[in-house]
């Protein structure tokens, strides 16, 4: 069958990729620029029979996905900036008792208030220990509409495997900008279902005794099995627990089950990797200027590459390793002060051949300020 080719906005494209993944239950409060997600669905989510609701904060609107989570259903929720900092404590209690939820994070200027109609990267590392306590967290992102179509799809997918809140952490410029994208048929694509106990009713059931393979089981809350749910530190069964060995065996289950699993988790694309010198890494909106500075330079003779980061958290340090090594420069291109740079510069053998492309100022990086930027790297000036 042939798919349906539109002209989508990128929160629009989030929409299709929520709904083809199964989406059935959606909370959340309107807020710049992520506010179109929640509009668009207010009248989409019920024509498949899906639940749409306008909560009054953030915090509530996390808490709303967790409870319709618990009860079977694939969930999400969408903000940005201040509303992503309200939903902390609920995404380490989603974190902790292990639901599978999705959160989109449109990131605008900040902090506070800041720029909230102008673009930014600035909440990378809020996605990765905006909540308190020793934990692992799924963030993943895209610089075009079809893949935020498949990374929305792929958000879903990790949240039911791995039984944990995963975040598409994309960007005002990405989430406004259009482009026309191929919605793919049902079955082009895989859609993760919810593993659900094979225990019967009546019996023992472990709400959190991983199988071999690492998979947590559930049961629908409110149906054939009785259990507790809680934020606080527990036993298989979920009743809280101040024993140290089981405290130490759940925290060491909750990293371990994506940190030792990130090249699986891993999803990156690389365009003229294979010969490079200069290597560019980035992500997001920022990946689009990059690449157009790549080929820019190869029109003249300059062997440049990208590298474009799709998940962010877990960092894959193994392939970013990997894929930087041999090269004389590496430059990173984000909008922020540097927070992937970073993460870079500790993961590569040569950390002083790592440099820093960015802006921060609301401005979207274009591939002349990456240019201007490698050529004083270069000695060559501006």
């Amino acid at each position: 069958m042939e798919s349906n080719v539109r002209f989508i906005q990128g929160n629009e494209a989030i929409v299709e990729g929520a709904l083809y993944a199964g989406l059935q239950f959606y909370a959340g409060y309107p807020i710049t620029p992520s506010t179109e997600v929640a509009e668009i669905l207010s009248e989409r989510l019920p024509k498949v029979d899906g639940t749409f609701i306008q909560m009054e904060d953030e915090i509530s609107s996390m808490c709303a996905i967790i409870g319709a989570s618990l009860t079977g259903l694939k969930v999400m929720t969408a903000t940005s900036g201040p509303g992503f900092s309200l939903m902390q404590e609920a995404i380490g209690y989603a974190v902790m008792a292990e639901v599978p939820s999705v959160v989109v994070n449109v990131q605008r200027g900040g902090p506070s208030t800041g720029l909230p109609t102008a673009v930014a990267q600035g909440d990378v590392m809020q996605a990765r220990w905006g909540t308190h306590g020793d934990h692992s967290i799924i963030a993943i992102t895209a610089s075009n509409l079809r893949d935020v179509f498949l990374m929305t799809v792929e958000a879903f997918n990790l949240a039911e495997t791995f039984r944990t809140p995963v975040v598409l952490l994309f960007d005002e410029v990405v989430a406004h900008m259009r482009e026309k994208v191929a919605i793919p048929q049902p079955g082009d694509f895989e859609v993760v279902e919810r593993l659900r106990t094979s225990v019967p009713g009546g019996t023992d059931y472990h709400p959190y005794l991983a199988r071999e393979d690492g998979r947590l089981p559930m049961s629908d809350f409110g149906g054939v099995h009785r259990y507790n749910v809680t934020g606080l530190v527990h036993d298989m069964w979920g009743f809280p627990s101040t024993d140290p060995k089981i405290a130490y065996d759940l925290l060491h289950h909750l990293v371990d089950k994506l940190e030792n699993r990130a090249d699986d988790v891993a999803r990156y694309k690389e365009y003229f990797t294979e010969d490079a010198d200069i290597l560019l890494i980035s992500y997001g909106s920022s990946a689009r200027s990059s690449l157009q500075m790549v080929e820019d330079r190869r029109q003249r003779g300059v062997k440049a590459g990208l590298l474009e980061l799709q998940s962010l958290w877990p960092f894959p340090k193994e392939t970013v390793r990997e894929k930087c090594e041999g090269r004389s420069h590496v430059l990173v291109v984000e909008m922020n002060m540097g927070q992937i740079y970073q993460e870079v510069k500790k993961a590569v053998s040569r950390p002083e051949k790592v440099y820093l492309a960015n802006r921060f100022d609301g401005i979207f990086i274009s591939h002349t300020d990456i240019m201007q930027i490698l050529n004083l790297i270069l000695g060559k000036g501006v």
